[in-house]
């Protein structure tokens, strides 16, 4: 068991088995095996990995509402927060959203491998599912570097249910971005941003942005990709 793991787990009263750790570790095994073939995260070493990615993901855990709630994790890329999320939080429906048809491959093997029938993987850009059957749904929608905040609520947000929550994990910048994400955060029902820390050893200025949906999303929005042309709401 790493006892990182443990610990992080334990702040949100949720107490990791050996099974579960030992599905994280096959997951950082089948990641950084298939990064070698593309490009799914810049962290190489297993050691880093199991830090800034499983470490870095469980630091969501305390903001997780209790019981069987479903989870979005917009752009997941190699799957982190969203893999590990479903791993420490069985109870839960984790939908991961990822738009690169590679990645999107991985992540379904990746699902099957570890026997988590808890994960559905949708190969589409964020606006897509925001636009579909799916929108204002999900308990909770999470993203990790993905974009700066003013994108991050168009893409995310709408797919939050009302009275839901979106959590975002951010760097030490993240003040200047909220500026600029006021007022695509109002248009799409999100209230004010609370900024909660989020440390882990070796690495400082790490932040969860909790952001609660008060009200319906704007009908307008998420834009299309070919609509927004690159221009976020301003």
């Amino acid at each position: 068991m790493n006892p990182l793991w443990a610990a992080l787990a334990q702040r949100a009263g949720v107490a990791l088995t050996y099974a579960q750790a030992a599905q994280l570790n096959h997951y950082l095994d089948l990641l950084l095996e298939a990064n070698q073939r593309m490009n799914l995260t810049r962290i190489e070493d297993r050691a880093s990995a199991e830090i800034q990615h499983v470490g870095d993901a469980l630091t969501l855990l305390p903001f997780l509402p209790a019981g069987a709630i479903r989870i979005a994790d917009v752009g997941t890329g190699g799957g982190v927060p969203g893999v590990p999320l479903a791993v420490a939080r069985p109870e839960t429906q984790v939908v991961l959203v990822e738009a690169t048809q590679k990645k999107a491959a991985f992540l379904r093997q990746a699902v099957e491998s570890l026997a988590l029938t808890n994960v559905r993987v949708i190969a589409q850009r964020a606006e897509e599912v925001g636009l579909g059957s799916e929108r204002e749904t999900f308990d909770v929608v999470v993203a990790r570097a993905v974009g700066t905040m003013v994108w991050l609520a168009e893409w995310c947000l709408p797919l939050v249910k009302r009275r839901g929550k979106f959590l975002a994990m951010k760097g030490p910048r993240v003040a200047e971005e909220l500026v600029d994400a006021a007022k695509a955060i109002r248009l799409l029902g999100g209230g004010p941003p609370v900024v909660h820390p989020a440390e882990l050893p070796g690495f400082s200025g790490r932040v969860i942005v909790e952001i609660a949906k008060i009200a319906r999303s704007d009908t307008r929005y998420p834009r299309p990709a070919t609509q927004a042309k690159g221009k976020a709401i301003a």
